[in-house]
């Protein structure tokens, strides 16, 4: 294998096949898509809320979220009526974090979790009271059984994910990209800051994009999109021919990212008006209280 080519394994991703996008193990066990997408999304959110309160670095955090929606995937995958988003998720971010430098502990994920669980902040998008301590307490014997849970889950993601825990993320690839375009020069300036800025947090909400973008594209791509839409936003003229196939990119492919990151924001608010009065279901429980609620209806 010729350097070349082992540089292009180490920036490439496992990417989820067209049977496994086709079919869900939450669909098949009677979650509608809708919902579905829904506590995906809350439970990517509890996994990034999770990782800030934890002090780890926005690489890991956005490792965490890319092994739990993995999680997920497929009929093979894990389902959210038997493994609750809490639980993956919190595994999600122990694995991501174990795998780093910045390793936390169980009684770290475990305290953090049982405070995100806790009354105020159960909601997605709450305008939070004050907390009272009493509400997310571990005491010993519960902290012992969060634990226990704990690596019991991440076992379970492990196992399903065949131990396929490599998360290469765009990050720091796009603004490889942004030095190698001369748009994001030794000493930037206030405009490149800017540019660095909106490219980083169209990855950061890609992270949460119905199209599950980064299980379904490599971190090059993910890079030169978000690449893209910034330079068009921030008003950064960049090369005026097809540049993005110098990082081996078609423009199809561009274009469907392009779309895709686009419509993030809108559907992520159209989640924050859906869930605003209520609780998203987390844990398996409150998927089946969910459920039942539905069938209600009908």
């Amino acid at each position: 294998m010729t350097p070349e080519m082992e540089n292009l394994l180490t920036l490439s991703n496992s990417l989820a096949t067209v049977e496994q996008l086709s079919s869900s193990s939450s669909g098949l066990d009677g979650i509608p898509l809708a919902l579905e997408s829904s506590i995906r999304y809350a439970g990517l959110q509890i996994t990034q809320a999770a990782g800030i309160l934890l002090r780890l670095p926005q690489e890991i955090i956005a490792q965490a979220m890319v092994i739990f929606t993995r999680f997920y995937i497929g009929p093979e995958g894990g389902s959210f009526r038997t493994n609750g988003a809490k639980d993956v998720s919190a595994a999600s971010i122990y694995i991501a974090a174990k795998l780093s430098a910045d390793a936390r502990t169980t009684r770290s994920v475990c305290n953090v979790y049982a405070y995100l669980m806790s009354g105020p902040t159960r909601k997605m998008f709450p305008n939070a009271p004050e907390h009272n301590p009493e509400s997310y307490f571990l005491s010993e014997g519960n902290y012992h059984s969060a634990r226990a849970l704990l690596v019991q889950t991440e076992t379970i993601v492990l196992r399903t994910l065949s131990f396929d825990t490599k998360v290469v993320v765009p990050h720091h690839i796009a603004l490889t990209y942004l030095q190698t375009l001369g748009v994001l020069p030794p000493v930037p300036s206030s405009h490149s800051r800017a540019l660095a800025s909106r490219t980083l947090a169209y990855l950061n909400l890609a992270l949460f994009s119905p199209q599950l973008v980064y299980v379904t594209h490599q971190p090059t791509t993910l890079a030169v999109a978000a690449v893209y839409l910034a330079a068009r936003e921030v008003g950064v003229k960049l090369p005026s021919n097809e540049w993005w196939e110098v990082f081996d990119v078609e423009r199809e492919e561009l274009g469907f990212l392009v779309v895709a990151l686009r419509s993030c924001e809108g559907w992520v608010k159209a989640e924050k008006a859906r869930w605003h009065e209520r609780s998203c279901p987390l844990t398996v429980d409150e998927v089946e209280l969910e459920l039942r609620g539905l069938h209600a209806e009908v």
